[in-house]
């Protein structure tokens, strides 16, 4: 162990809010859908039910009701179901992080809202602020594309806003329907991997200046890394059906090739090692991504136990799912105070964000 100095912190955050959509199926049901969807396809079914089986999730919350997903047949069908449930989950989502903070909607100072599963001009964030009654001079900035990244390199953003004005509050809300980019003439194995993985929510996290002296986890320092000329790890391919997945296998290998050097570094220009780090806030990328991060960073069995149960109860929800895991962490895993915490993300780009926390 060393003896770590103090770094300053620069935000706090006080609560991370959630919403699902009220359509919520167990692995089974879905299965049983996609076996009837794809019958009339030349389709091997113990290959999707095998797909489905590995990727460990028990059930996910959906946008719709399963047989409304019938009645899309267009991507803008999808994408006007995507603009209406996201509004739904995203206000609640923002009510409920503002609630527990012991806040109001007139405190909010800028809103971020990150996803990669639904277009809209004007923005989801506009929107909200009509829905919500939030004030006029809120600054607004929508990110779209980062995908799973975003959740916590949301948390860094809005960081980087309030260390520019520490006496305000940033409140960041990822919103993620996935099941709403469903590509039903796509038989491949990415594809069918997706339609066993990826779920629907919303989670909103409020960040605090300095100047606030809010209660909550402090944001000690974040962190970026861009890896180049890996854009076709992970992402979308764009076309007039909408958003075709793009799931390389090289996915768990971006893991075990970068993320222990990543997170070494950054906690070492901090006094830390990863032996001084109570806790770790990962994202939920699914079963190898996680066996790739607990072998590469040399993490005792528990320690991503939250991350794993939250893959198991609704599933990758992009962007959502790291803050789901960090709400769930404040809420009944709550370290010592004092402790050391890493947020940690990765995707599209490919990329990953860091954020060091102190509990």
């Amino acid at each position: 162990m060393t003896a770590p100095h103090q770094p300053s912190p620069t935000a706090s955050i006080p609560a991370v809010g959630k919403a699902f959509p009220r359509h919520y199926y167990d692995q089974d049901a879905l299965l049983s859908a996609f076996r009837k969807e794809w019958s009339k396809e030349h389709f091997n079914p113990s290959r999707l039910e095998r797909l489905h089986r590995n990727v460990l999730v028990g059930g996910r919350h959906l946008a719709l009701a399963l047989e409304d997903y019938d009645q899309l047949e267009t991507w803008g069908q999808a994408n006007d179901a995507w603009i209406r449930v996201a509004q739904e989950v995203g206000a609640e989502a923002v009510r409920n992080a503002l609630e527990r903070a012991g806040l109001t909607v007139d405190d909010v100072d800028a809103l971020i809202t990150v996803t990669v599963t639904g277009v809209a001009t004007p923005s989801l964030d506009a929107r909200l602020m009509n829905r919500l009654g939030l004030r006029p001079e809120v600054r607004r900035m929508p990110i779209f594309g980062l995908g799973c990244v975003a959740g916590a390199a949301g948390i860094s953003r809005a960081t980087d806003y309030v260390v520019a004005h520490p006496d305000q509050v940033a409140v960041l809300l990822s919103v993620e329907l996935c099941s709403l980019t469903l590509q039903r003439q796509d038989l491949s194995i990415p594809n069918l991997i997706a339609t066993g993985l990826f779920g629907d929510g919303a989670a909103a996290v409020v960040v605090a200046g300095a100047e606030r002296q809010a209660e909550g986890p402090q944001v000690l320092a974040t962190r970026s890394v861009f890896y180049p000329d890996t854009e076709g790890v992970m992402g979308w391919d764009v076309s007039e059906r909408g958003f075709g997945i793009v799931l390389s296998a090289d996915v768990p290998k971006m893991v075990t090739d970068h993320l222990r050097g990543d997170v070494d570094s950054f906690l070492a220009d901090h006094g830390l090692e990863r032996d001084d780090i109570a806790s770790w806030v990962c994202h939920p990328g699914g079963p190898k991504v996680l066996e790739a991060m607990e072998e590469g960073l040399e993490l005792d069995p528990e320690a991503l136990a939250v991350t794993w149960r939250s893959l198991r109860e609704v599933g990758n929800l992009s962007s959502t799912s790291v803050l789901l895991v960090l709400q769930e962490t404040m809420e009944s895993h709550r370290p010592a105070p004092g402790s050391y915490g890493v947020v940690t993300a990765m995707g599209p780009g490919f990329c990953s964000e860091l954020v060091l926390l102190r509990w």
